[in-house]
């Protein structure tokens, strides 16, 4: 199995806030997170794609594809976007970068699958929040 790479960036605005927790407590927890007036990142996605190489074409997948597939369905989504309010996959969701990374495996992973006609599968999703945190998901 051969693993393919891809890296975008988006710049968003969130606030870790739980509704049922007082203000008080939601500072304890989150500290400047819980900014009533949000805080932002400029976030780095890294999408890893496995898969055998196609012989044909000499590729996994076509990175062109992987790019238009990953900007299209996340990046214009959550980029200078307000990720509590604006961006409809996570409606109701907790904006963290746990939740961010799990939501967009639901949106890429079949999207992948059919565009390399079942030979490449999303293996993981690194999403760096700072330089310092980041999150990998697996499915």
């Amino acid at each position: 199995m051969v693993f393919i790479c891809r890296k975008e960036h988006f710049s968003a605005a969130h606030r870790l806030y739980n509704a049922a927790w007082s203000p008080e407590k939601n500072c304890e927890v989150y500290g400047v997170c819980a900014n009533p007036n949000w805080h932002g990142h400029n976030f780095e996605l890294v999408v890893k794609v496995g898969g055998e190489i196609d012989p044909n074409a000499g590729w996994v997948m076509d990175m062109k594809v992987l790019g238009r597939l990953i900007k299209e369905s996340i990046i214009e989504r959550v980029d200078h976007k307000n990720l509590n309010e604006e961006v409809d996959f996570l409606k109701g969701k907790f904006p963290s970068c746990e939740v961010l990374v799990m939501e967009f495996w639901k949106i890429l992973a079949p999207q992948i699958e059919a565009h390399s006609q079942g030979r490449a599968r999303l293996h993981s999703l690194t999403l760096w929040e700072t330089e310092k945190n980041f999150v990998e998901y697996f499915g």
